[in-house]
């Protein structure tokens, strides 16, 4: 029951409606569906039958460093550890690709600090802020708290 796995295409549309249902609340970060599409193989889901009822993504940015991104669960089935073993997914992957660093930029940083992800300066992050940030309709006043881990990674 409530088991993570890869996302598949045909999930798109609803990751899309579950993050952007979320983006509108001001809770996080909108994605455009062409970026959900062009990144779907950085996608974790959970489906209740049919129906995508959570999703993370783990993004690549650079050869150490990776983001945990668009952590979402459906209101009706929160509270029940979905989005933790979405982001556990999420560091069991980075960890297996040999991924020095993950981070992330949240609205529930208390959430993330569960997983061992300390608070850090955005600027901090210059790879990430110059690569994506500066694309953000809230750059540069982001009002998120960036978070990272350091990982041992497999070798």
């Amino acid at each position: 029951m409530n088991q993570v796995e890869k996302a598949k295409i045909q999930d798109v549309p609803q990751i899309h409606r579950l993050i952007n249902y979320f983006a509108e609340k001001d809770e996080m970060l909108a994605r455009p569906l062409s970026e959900i599409y062009e990144n779907i193989r950085d996608y974790f889901v959970v489906r209740e039958g049919e129906r995508v009822i959570g999703c993370a993504a783990l993004h690549i940015l650079w050869a150490d460093l990776a983001e945990i991104r668009s952590v979402a669960v459906a209101e009706e089935s929160h509270q029940q550890g979905i989005g933790a073993k979405l982001v556990e997914a999420c560091l069991k992957e980075a960890k297996e690709l040999g991924i020095a660093t993950v981070l992330c930029l949240t609205y529930q940083p208390a959430f993330f600090e569960k997983f061992g992800l300390s608070r850090i300066d955005k600027m901090e992050l210059p790879r990430k802020v110059w690569t994506e940030c500066y694309r953000c309709p809230k750059f540069p006043d982001c009002d998120e708290v960036a978070l990272v881990l350091h990982l041992e990674a497999k070798p």
